[in-house]
């Protein structure tokens, strides 16, 4: 299920909508509207009036965090990183990115982007506030004035808030970056998750005492922590090894004239739920048990193999790594990838077997 909605692109990056941005934006709206001055618009103008400055105001201010994730977009474009496409999602944006550059100057040029580019506007906003207030004496009484106020202040507020040094705000990337520089990657992301970690326990008794909701602000910065943690330790240990010494090289392939119903068979007695099409020589394409379940049970005698196959089929070379491998199954959301050299498959890797590499050289 699409759970986004493309409007456009910036500097070739997809800008996207997530369905909790579309939930949220009214919500925000009606935040602002119920709020009396200086943090809304409640005791301005009729109700209609108010509600349309609010969702205005709450428009702008996620053109504000479109801004910030572009900033980040910029300079990772710049040092070579591609940039899927930013999302703009209940609690803000999210820049989708091939991978973070592990030289520590650079993450920290690409981390501290964001939030820099937030206190320019915030600071930007509230210096034209200024000047307004002395040479528009009239400005004090309109709406734009609360406007501008609000949006100023909260563009602050959202720099300094990200540059808490905890995963996944920007500033657990600063400190990153900071540690990198005096010591492995893997261990300054252990330092740096734990400072997440521990920062979100704080934050979580604070919230008991005072405001649930830092309670689950804590937990999205733990959860956060502890993921950017997990998947930097098993990248930096899957680089040391090739996918050849990783694969199974005796590949179990199926032909495109299978039928559906042989194929199901073929899969329980092997104990495989994925294979490769192969006729002759030649790659046909690759069918999983997720292709074939669908096929009712009285239609699966007449289907064949080549019917539901992925004709698409992702696959890389022997000599990549096997970070590259786990990155490709990860984005894609599959099992398994199959390895080829010149239109030759020579193997088939899976997860469980990258799994049980990390269980082997972790011990």
């Amino acid at each position: 299920m699409n759970t986004s909605l493309k409007i456009g692109s910036i500097m070739g990056i997809p800008i996207k909508l997530h369905i909790t941005f579309l939930l949220i934006l009214p919500v925000f709206a009606l935040v602002f509207a119920t709020n009396p001055q200086p943090y809304g618009f409640a005791d301005v103008g009729s109700a209609t009036e108010s509600y349309a400055l609010s969702l205005l105001t709450t428009i702008l201010l996620f053109a504000c965090i479109l801004l910030h994730e572009l900033g980040h977009s910029y300079i990772a474009k710049s040092y070579g990183v591609e940039i899927k496409d930013i999302t703009l999602l209940l609690f803000g944006g999210v820049s989708s990115m091939e991978e973070i550059p592990r030289d520590p100057s650079q993450e920290f040029k690409m981390a501290f982007a964001g939030p820099l580019v937030s206190l320019i506007i915030g600071f930007s906003l509230l210096a034209l506030h200024l000047v307004a207030i002395s040479f528009i004496p009239s400005y004090s009484n309109t709406s734009i004035y609360l406007m501008v106020g609000i949006l100023a202040s909260i563009n602050i507020v959202l720099a300094v808030f990200n540059l808490i040094p905890a995963f996944p705000m920007d500033g657990g990337r600063l400190l990153r970056a900071w540690y990198a520089k005096r010591m492995s990657y893997v261990k300054a992301t252990h330092y740096a998750a734990y400072f997440g970690k521990m920062f979100a326990f704080i934050m979580g008794i604070i919230g008991l005492l005072w405001n649930p909701w830092l309670i689950m602000i804590a937990f999205f910065v733990y959860i956060g922590a502890s993921e950017e943690d997990k998947s930097t330790t098993v990248t930096v240990s899957l680089e040391k090894y090739k996918v050849s010494e990783v694969m199974s090289k005796e590949v179990i392939s199926v032909t495109p004239e299978m039928t559906v119903e042989d194929l199901s068979h073929f899969m329980f007695e092997n104990k495989h739920l994925g294979y490769p099409v192969i006729k002759g020589n030649s790659l046909k394409g690759i069918v999983t048990f997720t292709d074939i379940r669908n096929v009712l049970p009285h239609e699966r005698y007449a289907t064949l193999v080549s019917d539901v196959m992925t004709k698409d089929v992702i696959s890389l070379p022997s000599n990549s790594n096997a970070a590259e491998a786990f990155k490709i199954m990860t984005v894609n959301n599959i099992g398994r990838v199959l390895v080829t050299d010149n239109d030759t498959v020579k193997g088939i890797l899976s997860r469980t077997d990258l799994m049980r590499l990390l269980m082997l050289a972790n011990e």
